[in-house]
């Protein structure tokens, strides 16, 4: 491994910041996802292995060939967000709005004490308000132009939910969105952490998705790797030899991301854990001689965290549950950790792929995983298909002691991104702690 050093100088900014700078931690979560609404109900799922997969109810399946999704239980958003905003944005923006309340509530963090142009906000999205703009276009088509509400110009928009939760908070610093598909969560959290070692010192990031419409569904279609299994125990097996697609599903997480200094200074405690390294990259095109990028992308965040494989305890896997997509991620990881080197687990077979939110609920699942000493198993899938080499935890999760954990994700259309996250209490080498 790199020999330890002092600290990391931090890269020229249009800022000017150049100061050393310290690993940025993770202290509040915000999650709501198919498996519950808050942070410990969802973790509660994932260690029981209590799948949230049904058949949709927000709106009637029956003519689609894909029945089945994970849907976020009991959210009513007159209870969770401002009234005015209910009719001004997209269901997707509510969930992201009520996450967002509660990491800054589980961070302990009260914004309005803070400098407003040192927070920002940066989110992932994958369709932006799905099913808002469904409701418009068919005001549109059915009656008249003028039928169509002049919030149809925001609620859509990826950056909406961006907009919102700075403006709610007071988050006036460096705001952005990353349109990633799945990949998109820790593109944020990437994005994140160079804001802060460019002089941010807090950052709401991560990510939510509601794209559970007839418009939505339709478009997912449109990819050829949903499952239409329609048993909800079998219909999402990532690894599995019986392996037929992936279900979507909503929800995600939110995470606030703080300058270690400034949350010391600020009495907040060790948080869950630190952001030690990022990559992304892309595949190339069908058709192109070169193959997949994801050993690489692995390598490369490896790379930025300071690390070696033999430093990962525990990997969460992009699962994308298409055999072909399976077997290149399994020879991806055997490549960089030797086979079944490390401990594998995919707990969104539990809730669906959630697409903008999905990754940054897998970091959140990570740092809840580092925690408490545990990694959750794959629920669904009974042994790896013959030929991947991965040592995939299954029928019950597994103690073990965690220092570092790698989440991985995919996008549809090429996206590759992996983040590598330490225990709070964790001393790496070569990394920038002072």
């Amino acid at each position: 491994m790199t020999p330890p050093t002092a600290t990391t100088e931090a890269p020229v900014s249009a800022t000017g910041v150049t100061a050393p700078v310290r690993t940025p931690v993770v202290t509040g979560l915000g999650v709501l996802a198919p498996t519950g609404i808050g942070t410990e109900e969802h973790w509660s799922a994932v260690l029981a292995g209590r799948s949230a997969i049904d058949r949709i109810t927000l709106f009637d399946p029956a003519p689609y060939p894909v029945k089945l999704a994970g849907q976020v239980p009991g959210f009513v958003a007159k209870e969770r967000v401002p009234s005015r905003l209910i009719s001004q944005t997209d269901r997707w923006t509510h969930l992201g709005l009520a996450a967002a309340e509660a990491a800054i509530a589980d961070a302990g963090v009260v914004p309005a004490e803070l400098p407003e142009y040192e927070m920002a906000v940066v989110t992932s999205s994958s369709s932006g308000g799905t099913e808002f703009g469904q409701h418009e276009m068919e005001n549109l088509y059915q009656h008249a132009p003028d039928w169509v509400g002049a919030y149809q110009s925001i609620a859509w928009f990826y950056a909406a939910t961006t907009g919102q939760i700075s403006i709610r908070h007071g988050l006036r610093g460096p705001c952005g969105v990353l349109c990633c598909e799945q990949a998109g969560g820790l593109d944020a959290i990437g994005q994140a952490r160079r804001l802060i070692r460019t002089g941010a010192k807090l950052v709401m990031t991560g990510g939510t998705d509601a794209s559970l419409c007839p418009y939505g569904l339709t478009a997912q279609l449109t990819t050829g790797q949903l499952s239409t299994v329609q048993d909800p125990a079998r219909a999402y097996l990532p690894f599995d030899a019986e392996a037929s697609g992936y279900l979507p599903g909503e929800g995600g997480a939110l995470l606030v991301v703080e300058d270690a200094d400034a949350a010391e200074a600020r009495g907040a405690g060790p948080g869950y854990g630190r952001v030690l390294g990022y990559a992304a990259a892309f595949d190339p095109p069908p058709g192109s001689d070169r193959g997949p990028v994801l050993a690489r992308t692995v390598r490369s965040a490896l790379a930025d965290a300071g690390l070696d494989a033999a430093a990962v305890d525990v990997v969460f896997a992009d699962a994308l549950g298409v055999p072909e997509a399976d077997r290149a991620e399994a020879a991806a990881l055997a490549e960089v950790f030797g086979p079944r080197g490390v401990p594998v687990t995919a707990p969104k077979t539990l809730t669906g792929r959630l697409y903008g939110g999905g990754a940054a609920l897998d970091a959140a699942t990570a740092l809840l995983a580092l925690r408490d000493q545990v990694v959750p198993h794959t629920a669904g899938p009974v042994a790896p298909a013959s030929g991947y080499e991965i040592d995939l935890v299954l029928g019950e999760p597994r103690r073990a002691e965690l220092r570092t954990a790698l989440v991985v994700a995919r996008g549809h259309g090429g996206f590759n991104a992996a983040l590598v996250l330490g225990h709070p209490q964790q001393n790496v080498p070569g990394h920038n702690e002072k």
